[in-house]
């Protein structure tokens, strides 16, 4: 990797790929519920999460991505919805490929509801896959350089009492222990355009990461936001403060996708009219 004291990418655009989403928006691609972004910053690639199964070697093989180019691996959180395909991801990796996620990840999840629960969390053979020869697994705790320009937020701390944490999340099937997800965490490129903040699914709060990212870097070169922002279950009152916040942000483009829900979606557009963007698998977004 060629040392970059300012940015992601001295001499090109930073290249960000969707290749899983819950909806689709090329011809010749697949949706699923998940989530996974592809990221060309010209000395680095890497792939945040890995959707729920292996359509994301599908889409990008459909779109020409090699995945023997990564190298790394980010791991947003530790549910199945962003680390189904990362096995298949894995295998198809160089050896030395680096994979990123909180120690907390790796936990078994569990889904409790009424109606009984299920298990969540990294499927067996990505976490067989995570100790294979040739992986280099990094768990962080702290926030931490990938590359120059390329860094992740570690641990997202809850700041807003808006933001409130979604019930159901457990680390038992008798859901007896909620899971704090605090594994979750984001990635921030620092592009020529300005700083764009990858999430996988902000079950922090969108918010708070975004207000994280920002006391641990501050900048007022802000470009985009773009991924899950798991409003799809927030109430009328946290929907309303959330969009708010995101409107007066100080972001120029906010890409919303995955769990963040028709309504969300919806109320985002209507409220920032010219800088919404739409995701989908297959859009590829340049800064």
């Amino acid at each position: 990797m060629r040392p970059s004291p300012a940015h992601a990418a001295d001499d090109a655009p930073v290249r960000i790929t969707i290749l899983v989403d819950n909806t689709v928006n090329r011809p010749g691609l697949r949706a699923e519920h998940g989530w996974a972004v592809w990221i060309d910053a010209g000395d680095t690639t890497l792939l945040v999460d890995t959707g729920q199964s292996d359509l994301v070697i599908a889409n990008a093989t459909a779109l020409g991505l090699r995945f023997d180019a990564l190298d790394a691996v980010v791991l947003s959180h530790g549910h199945y919805d962003h680390t189904g395909g990362l096995a298949a991801v894995l295998e198809r990796a160089r050896d030395g490929v680096r994979v990123y996620a909180h120690p907390a990840a790796l936990r078994p999840k569990v889904r409790c509801t009424p109606a009984g629960s299920r298990p969540i969390g990294i499927p067996a053979e990505g976490l067989a896959a995570l100790h294979r020869p040739g992986v280099d697994l990094r768990l962080i705790e702290t926030p931490t350089d990938i590359a120059p320009g390329l860094w992740l937020t570690g641990p997202i701390p809850r700041r807003h009492a808006e933001e409130v944490p979604e019930p159901g999340f457990c680390l038992d099937p008798a859901g007896q222990i909620p899971d704090p997800l605090d594994d979750d965490l984001a990635l921030c490129l620092e592009t020529p355009a300005g700083r764009v903040v990858i999430l996988g699914c902000a079950h922090r709060g969108v918010v708070a990461t975004l207000d994280q990212s920002a006391a641990l870097r501050p900048t007022t070169r802000l470009q985009a936001v773009m991924g899950g922002m798991h409003l799809r279950s927030a109430t009328a009152a946290t929907l309303q403060w959330s969009v708010e916040a995101l409107k007066h942000s100080g972001y120029e483009r906010l890409v919303p996708a995955h769990c963040t829900g028709l309504p969300a979606i919806a109320a985002l557009w209507a409220a920032c009219p010219g800088r919404c963007g739409e995701a989908g698998v297959g859009t590829t977004l340049s800064f």
